[in-house]
């Protein structure tokens, strides 16, 4: 049973986070004057020395920033495959589906420093000395090991270039000291203390022909143009392509057309919407997909009419013819953060950037290998993203809600059961993230990344404790149901931070992190 999660409330600001030791370090940039772009840069570089597990500099990010003043900016800092990627050699490997572990095809060039840089340049206040100041402090001197993250190091024990220790106690002092040089580059020499000194050798080592210099030199970061849809009297942004924040926004629209009760048949009305809203997903997400046209009402309206609000749909998803760790900030000019960084599946692709001691992402596994798919492994090409933070706004312009959650193929899920529990049910933050939830998954495999997949048979797992008489009620509408025990961390780790009507904050983190912490001031 996980602990219940408790709304906190604040004045001026709030972070919320995996770790309370990023929690504290993103306050602490706050009370300094920090922006709330400072504070989220400041608690992922944390995260990214405490939590390698989940997230870091190998991996990419992206974010939605509100700075008051109307339409969200949304930040795509996902890598790109070197230019020496090459389907058909891979394919000649006999592979016929991007790994998961151990394979370079697996790792596009690491965005998330370009994307910290690139959020400080626009939205910063501190300097980077001081923003990047406690997570070069914890890679140096040490931080305490987390559970989440001691029973994950046994995996990695044997990977090359490792500087984790392999079977840790809980509470056991842990030093990086590659992160900690990795850091200081940054702050001594921006980007090219990072792309182009000790991390950069070893990702050109470890890459051999994939990756040239030249991939290394332009920056993975980009501003894009945020999508959005109304529903439920509010307006709700994510990233476009190649995030799949697309699924959050249809499936939230797709729903907004039935009355959402708090009941059986309110939740089978949810799932109905998600999985409708993600069934040409192998086809539609790719780099270059229109984003715009993914959440337009021609395709709303037929995949809400697709609903039978009495009994499960069959879901026909068209052929071709993890880990993650997620957290927002809102400071006290109501600058609203929503940031997710990640490696992918545990630890990324078990391969490590040389002396750095920094683990690589498996982000290359949206990639498909089938030939002349949109979404094909290529040279310069970004693979299609499970990362997809959110946001919500007023009609006004005025920030509502920052949130996100890890979570792979179930992101947009969760997501949209927290949207109905506050925007529908009018569920405190604390509430909304407590409360079981329900994933749309495969009924064989565990990797969490595979649900769209043609072919693929799906099932409904609860979350205990689920609610009274919920799985008898689903599988009588026709879903195959499975309520899991002690397997919380499947559930994502959410966070949230709303600015109520009185403008003070009110904010959650959530309690199967173990470790999260929602703090303001």
């Amino acid at each position: 049973m996980i602990d219940a999660s408790v709304t906190r409330t604040a004045p001026n600001a709030m972070v919320c986070s995996v770790d309370h030791l990023a929690t504290a370090t993103g306050l602490d940039l706050l009370r300094r004057g920090g922006s709330a772009a400072d504070a989220a840069v400041g608690a992922n570089a944390v995260l990214a020395v405490t939590s390698p597990h989940m997230c870091g500099m190998g991996g990419d990010a992206w974010a939605l920033v509100h700075d008051g003043r109307g339409r969200p900016h949304a930040l795509d800092a996902s890598g790109r495959a070197g230019s020496g990627a090459d389907a058909d050699r891979v394919r000649a490997e006999g592979i016929t589906r991007i790994p998961l572990r151990g394979h370079v095809c697996a790792v596009t060039v690491p965005g998330a420093v370009d994307g910290w840089l690139a959020l400080h340049e626009r939205f910063g206040r501190l300097p980077l000395s001081e923003i990047l100041a406690d997570a070069i402090g914890y890679a140096d001197q040490g931080f305490p090991v987390a559970p989440l993250l001691a029973w994950t190091l046994p995996m990695v024990a044997r990977v090359e270039y490792n500087e984790l220790p392999a079977e840790p106690s809980v509470g056991d002092i842990v030093r990086r000291p590659g992160s900690a040089r990795a850091l200081r580059a940054v702050v001594e020499h921006g980007r090219d203390g990072f792309y182009r000194g000790e991390f950069g050798e070893g990702l050109l080592a470890v890459g051999a022909d994939e990756y040239s210099t030249d991939d290394l030199a332009v920056s993975q970061a980009r501003w894009v143009e945020p999508l959005m849809v109304e529903a439920w009297g509010h307006r709700i942004w994510s990233p476009p392509p190649t995030s799949q924040g697309y699924l959050t926004l249809l499936s939230a629209a797709i729903a907004s057309g039935f009355d959402i009760g708090d009941d059986p048949a309110g939740t089978h009305i949810l799932i109905e919407a998600a999985a409708q809203a993600g069934y040409d997903r192998p086809v539609s997400l790719f780099d270059g997909a229109d984003g715009a046209e993914l959440v337009s009402p021609r395709r709303i309206a037929p995949r809400r009419a697709a609903i039978d609000p009495a009994r499960a749909g069959v879901l026909d998803v068209p052929p071709f013819t993890g880990d993650t760790t997620y957290l927002c900030v809102v400071d006290s000019d109501r600058m609203g953060v929503s940031l997710i960084n990640s490696n992918a599946s545990g630890f990324g692709s078990h391969l490590i950037a040389g002396s750095s001691g920094i683990f690589l992402h498996d982000r290359g596994l949206g990639f498909t290998l089938e030939p002349g798919h949109p979404a094909e492994y290529g040279p310069g090409r970004r693979p299609p993203h499970t990362l997809s933070p959110a946001m919500v706004t007023r009609h006004d312009g005025s920030l509502r809600t920052v949130l996100g959650t890890m979570g792979g193929d179930t992101q947009p899920q969760i997501l949209l059961q927290l949207l109905a529990g506050t925007l529908v049910h009018g569920w405190d933050p604390g509430r909304a993230i407590g409360s079981p939830r329900w994933r749309f998954t495969p009924a064989e495999g565990t990797d969490g990344f595979s649900t769209w997949q043609p072919g693929v048979r799906r099932k409904v797992q609860l979350e205990t404790p689920a609610v009274d008489g919920l799985a008898d009620a689903l599988a009588a509408m026709g879903h195959l149901v499975e309520v899991l025990d002690d397997a919380h961390s499947q559930f994502g780790h959410a966070h949230m931070i709303e600015v109520m009507d009185t403008g003070a904050l009110a904010g959650a983190a959530d309690p199967r992190a173990l470790t999260g912490m929602a703090a303001g001031v």
